[in-house]
């Protein structure tokens, strides 16, 4: 980690649910939070709590230093609306292939 550069992965005490356009892509009461420095919290949801069978696999793949590279899915009107890290880097190996969405709610 680069001095000053925290991440930390734990369970969440919140229920997780992922709805677009009224229709449930998630819902979670085992997902993980991790909490990155200069980022939001993200919510990282086991595949099994996941619709994916609506998601199709993207191209797109990011790398992050501290988490490894991220690989990406769409929905038909919304590319790359969900990320996982198959290969995680060992501080992070908690998130290995669970589902992490850009919007979340969390109650």
């Amino acid at each position: 980690m680069t001095k000053g550069h925290r991440i930390t992965v734990e369970p969440s005490d919140r229920h997780v649910r992922v709805v677009r356009d009224g229709q449930v892509l998630a819902e979670s009461d085992r997902a993980l939070v991790l909490r990155e420095t200069g980022c939001p919290a993200r919510y990282y949801i086991p595949p099994e709590d996941v619709r994916l069978d609506l998601l199709t696999p993207s191209a797109t793949h990011t790398y992050c230093p501290f988490k490894g590279t991220a690989s990406y899915w769409s929905l038909p009107d919304a590319a790359d609306l969900v990320w996982a890290y198959p290969e995680p880097k060992a501080d992070v190996a908690e998130i290995r292939d669970h589902l992490c969405f850009y919007e979340v709610e969390a109650g």
